[in-house]
């Protein structure tokens, strides 16, 4: 069959300059008012528009990944998951000093055109909700939430709760995790299964700890001890939470390597994008102060309360807060050790 000819690509065609150069329109022209530094305002967020598009794209990978009934580890998924979720730590960097940028324009450059914008806002950034909610960010979590959907158009509202609806990284993450194999095998542990690796594992956390620390021994119970007793409300299961743990225990064992890079990278993309909304705050309290937003929020102190609790992977951080070091770890049984290492 013969080949058919393409036709040849062109650099402006390919990146369709045209609708995108010519896609700033500042409110301050349409008014006759001399506003210079609107320009720059426009593009820094149709910027972060578009770096939300692509972290938008490199999660629906992950996310489809993780809807497999079964992932093995000896696949290249769980590879490919880690990679994606390090290039959105990459852009997220890009995206916090971004913001520097902006900082160029100064409180009156920004008065300049500022009231011309009511009531539109950042709030309203439609695919930054969805980076959240996709991740996991549940709405009953979210803070200010009367306010959440208020501002949206009705086609707005109905795009991010169908993403809400969906199933979100964090719940495919525990599903993951709770499969797990290597904690609860009796092939390694016998009859008891898991239960004198963490009896083992009790004792050696308790005698680590200092005075002042003690109280960790309740959490530490209610997680790794008494199943009973598991805290309600927590986002990952029981088994979830043990497993991440062993696996930030014992992740230097190969198989369990990239697994702890995929948990590492989940904890580094919550970092990231507080640091993003700290960034804004600091943005905002220099920009306009005490005023309030220009879509009727507080302002400042509405983006500090969203920044101090919109974080997704809280309990996969608290986990460190009963780790040991090396030398203290028990012992793992010889088969387990076989098989967490590469295969001859």
């Amino acid at each position: 069959m013969e080949k058919k000819e393409r036709k040849p690509v062109y650099y402006s065609e390919y990146l369709q300059l045209d609708k995108i150069l010519n896609a700033q329109y500042p409110e301050s022209a349409k008014e006759g008012i001399k506003a210079d530094d609107e320009m720059l305002f426009i593009i820094i967020h149709q910027s972060y528009e578009l770096w939300f598009k692509q972290i938008l794209h490199e999660l629906g990978i992950v996310r489809g990944i993780f809807q497999k009934e079964n992932i093995e580890n000896s696949t290249a998924d769980i590879y490919n998951s880690v990679h994606r979720l390090k290039r959105v730590c990459k852009i997220m960097e890009v995206a916090v000093i971004q913001m520097g940028v902006l900082e160029t324009m100064t409180p009156l450059d920004f008065l300049d055109f500022r009231d011309l914008l009511r009531p539109a806002s950042g709030f309203q950034s439609i695919q930054f909700k969805m980076v959240e909610a996709i991740l996991g960010l549940k709405y009953d979590q979210r803070h200010g939430k009367a306010y959440y959907l208020s501002q949206l158009t009705e086609a707005d509202r109905e795009r991010v709760k169908s993403v809400e609806s969906q199933e979100s990284l964090l719940v495919l993450f525990d599903r993951w995790l709770t499969r797990m194999p290597f904690v609860k095998n009796k092939e390694y542990w016998g009859e008891n299964n898991d239960a004198s690796f963490w009896s083992k594992y009790r004792d050696a956390y308790h005698s680590s700890l200092s005075e002042g620390e003690m109280q960790n021994m309740n959490t530490f119970d209610a997680i790794f001890i008494n199943e009973d007793a598991y805290p309600e409300g927590r986002s990952f299961s029981v088994e979830a939470s043990r497993n991440a743990m062993f696996i930030m225990l014992y992740r230097d064992r190969p198989l369990l390597q990239l697994p702890y890079e995929l948990l590492n990278t989940l904890l580094e993309v919550d970092e990231l994008l507080s640091m993003w909304r700290h960034r804004h705050i600091h943005m905002v309290q220099r920009t306009i102060g005490k005023r309030v937003g220009t879509g009727g929020s507080t302002g400042a102190e509405y983006l500090k309360g969203a920044a101090d609790s919109h974080y997704v992977f809280k309990e996969l951080a608290e986990l460190t807060s009963f780790l040991l070091p090396r030398h203290l770890l028990p012992v793992l049984p010889d088969s387990l050790v076989s098989d967490l290492g590469f295969k001859r």
